[in-house]
């Protein structure tokens, strides 16, 4: 199955009712409206930003219904569906393909990591692209959450089975990119799941990039891969040396609640995390205030 991945993904947050704790879908519906008046190539749901591990299956099908619902047929909706078993895998992707997404988003699966071994997870993905409906793409979870680094040889080989059409490398090594792109087939497409080198990853192959810093910057994020296409790499670098630090100062170490403050801070529907996570801490939000105002975006609540 062809499918473009080219563009910018943003993979959405999870806002959560301050009083039940269940999605707020008000909420959600807010951020979408806000995040398709840019130019992004599609919304990923069900994600790590997206609290996707904290959710039931029902909250899974109801905020890929609600997506699809407000994003048109122009641009992509991906579900992250990766689980713990190759059947439950299986069941996710069918259950995202019948309420309208267009890939499927699939980490490994990491539990009982010592059994993982090359073969298992050739297997693994192998019975689940054979099973998904919609094309699946191969997530690498970032290394410092519960996950399965895969080796390059894998990867190859992945890149070599049907209806796997890409992956998501969220490493956030220029040099682990550049390995990927030359040690998979040609039309393998590559994203890159780290803000901080998107501009550097689209120069070593990546067609474009699921960023969770494009939550907060979405329109100087679309920039980056616009001004890259049309060979205007000066001012591609210029921005990603604005949003690079957002992502590093607020994505890559405060995690989900870190997005959500700073989202919160531009005017989008952030709240709190879900248990066991907590909200960020005082110091923390004026940090985050601090990174926002530095990179000139536009703070709406203080």
């Amino acid at each position: 199955m062809n499918l473009d991945l080219s563009g910018v993904f943003i993979p959405c947050t999870t806002p959560f009712s301050s009083v039940t704790g269940e999605i707020d879908i008000t909420a959600l519906r807010i951020n979408f409206k806000t995040w398709l008046t840019h130019s992004i190539k599609g919304i990923v749901v069900g994600g790590s930003t997206g609290e996707a591990l904290l959710l039931d299956e029902n909250e899974r099908t109801l905020i890929i219904t609600t997506a699809r619902d407000l994003i048109s047929d122009e641009r992509l909706l991906i579900a992250g569906t990766g689980a713990e078993s190759t059947r439950t895998t299986i069941r996710y992707c069918k259950l995202a393909a019948g309420c309208g997404a267009d890939a499927v988003l699939v980490q490994p699966p990491a539990f009982y990591r010592g059994a993982m071994t090359d073969s298992v997870l050739l297997n693994h993905y192998l019975a689940v692209a054979k099973e998904s409906p919609v094309p699946v793409i191969v997530y690498q979870v970032p290394l410092h959450l519960n996950t399965i680094e895969f080796s390059s040889k894998l990867l190859t080989d992945l890149s070599s089975l049907e209806n796997i059409v890409g992956m998501k490398d969220s490493r956030g090594k220029l040099d682990i990119v550049g390995e990927i792109v030359s040690k998979t087939r040609d039309d393998f497409q590559i994203l890159v799941g780290s803000g901080a080198i998107f501009y550097g990853g689209l120069e070593l192959g990546a067609v474009g990039g699921i960023l969770a810093v494009a939550c907060l910057a979405p329109g100087p994020s679309v920039a980056i891969h616009k001004f890259f296409k049309a060979g205007n790499f000066a001012e591609a670098g210029r921005i990603q040396e604005i949003i690079g630090p957002v992502h590093k100062k607020i994505v890559g170490s405060m995690g989900v609640p870190g997005v959500k403050a700073a989202m919160d801070f531009i005017g989008l529907q952030g709240g709190e995390p879900r248990p066991p996570l907590r909200p960020s801490p005082g110091p923390s939000r004026d940090k985050i205030l601090e990174v926002l105002e530095s990179a000139g975006l536009d703070i709406k609540s203080e």
